[in-house]
């Protein structure tokens, strides 16, 4: 199963079997499951995960302990245990998975497999954003040591169009009239749907679809730096040389494309409005938060905006100087990077206005809009909320190999984390 074929090959999807948990033995998959871990807010909603079953999955992607060693030795000898008392048990035969997420009037559906990893300069497989190398370093440690992928990461792929007689399509929408492999609602009010895909013929169906595609990383970026990376330290081919994904055709269901926000530890609101002064905009805009996200919408629409908090007040921050534009935005990227409000916040107002380090103790990434107001509020901190991206705009620097900077975007409905690990000893 070696994966380092020629590089004009599209995408290889290659069936695995799943650890999943068994119903009999937990309290409910729903309880049992999570977030992905970036996701998780913590310290709470560590903590309320790990009250929901002592099973959890949280237990194995955001292990508790002193030390880093000590925390992926932990999760390891922990999935162990699980596997040794029947929480966990691999599925009699290696399967693609069709995953079905519902909430109302939001429908995603794609296949779960495990992907032959390539190279940016592939063109297989598209990153979109610059990771951090401290949380490589971590994925990568608790991989390596724990031998599992234990969530699958987000990937998008655009079909030629509507017609469901053909391809991965037709595979998903047949299946998904049969009785699921398994079923849960999880707090979030999403429905989870898992059907397993074990016929030969239906899963060459799918691959041979899927080899004329090309796929854009929606979520996950470090965890797939961190399978390059292990794929590189085994060197020989092997089960190191794939990486669990989730594919999902955004020509039939699009993803939504929320932002990620920032929590500036140490930086109070009123001092970041004061070092602004002179260099932005700056208008103080009414509550509650709903209300001031129209304000930053509006705003964003004609040019880069961010909506301040931590004060118990909101402040709508835009209209930024020309001039510090063009001292601190790197001119040798497209005009589409150099507008990102991500590129503007890094480069103009972390690096040069602000001047903090770009690392964990000062800032923080928090994908909730409550959370991060709660947060800088309880920490008289800054919490600087952002506008989305446009999907098309991700996708079509992503094709420059342009990549934005780190947690740009948050596509979702994510992929819930539990309901189907990868064991790398059983391939």
């Amino acid at each position: 199963m070696n994966s380092r074929g020629p590089a004009d090959q599209g995408l290889r999807l290659i069936p695995f079997r799943g650890l999943r948990y068994v119903p009999e033995l937990v309290g409910s998959l729903s309880a049992v499951t999570s977030p992905p871990y970036d996701v998780v807010v913590r310290p709470d909603g560590l903590l309320h995960l790990e009250s929901a079953d002592p099973h959890n999955i949280v237990r194995l992607i955001l292990p508790q302990a002193d030390t880093a060693t000590a925390r992926h030795e932990q999760a390891a000898a922990t999935l162990n245990r699980w596997l040794a008392e029947g929480i966990l048990a691999p599925d009699p035969e290696p399967a693609l998975y069709v995953y079905e997420q519902r909430n109302g009037d939001m429908l995603q559906r794609g296949v779960i497999g495990a992907l032959a990893l390539s190279g940016p300069a592939d063109g297989i497989v598209l990153p979109h954003e610059d990771v951090m190398a401290d949380v490589v370093e971590d994925r990568a440690d608790l991989m390596r040591t724990a031998e599992a992928h234990l969530e699958p990461l987000l990937l998008t792929y655009r079909s030629d169009g509507d017609d469901d007689t053909a391809g991965a399509t037709s595979v998903i929408e047949r299946t998904i009239h049969r009785p699921p492999l398994l079923a849960t609602t999880t707090e979030d009010g999403f429905s989870h749907r898992i059907w397993a895909l074990t016929d030969a013929s239906e899963q060459s169906v799918v691959q041979a679809d899927l080899a004329r595609r090309q796929a854009l990383i929606a979520d996950g970026h470090h965890r797939w730096a961190t399978y390059l990376r292990l794929q590189r330290e085994h060197g020989a081919p092997g089960p190191w040389d794939f990486g669990l994904v989730l594919l999902v055709d955004t020509a039939r269901y699009p993803l939504r494309v929320r932002s990620i926000h920032r929590l500036l530890h140490g930086l109070p609101v009123a001092d970041a409005l004061a070092a602004l002064t002179g260099l932005f905009r700056i208008r103080e805009v009414e509550g509650p938060l709903p209300r001031a996200l129209d304000a930053l919408s509006g705003a964003a629409a004609e040019g880069n905006a961010f909506l301040l908090a931590g004060d118990g007040r909101f402040h709508l921050v835009d209209r930024p100087d020309d001039a510090l534009l063009a001292r601190t935005v790197p001119a040798d990227r497209p005009d589409a990077w150099r507008t990102l409000d991500a590129t503007v916040l890094h480069s103009a107002l972390i690096d040069h206005v602000w001047r903090i380090p770009d690392d964990p103790a000062h800032i923080a990434y928090i994908h909730d809009t409550s959370a991060a107001v709660e947060q800088a509020e309880r920490h008289n901190a800054t919490a600087v909320l952002m506008h989305p991206v446009r999907e098309e705009v991700v996708r079509d620097l992503a094709r420059q190999g342009v990549t934005m900077p780190r947690k740009s975007t948050s596509f979702g409905p994510k992929p819930a984390t539990g309901l189907v690990l990868r064991s790398l000893p059983l391939g």
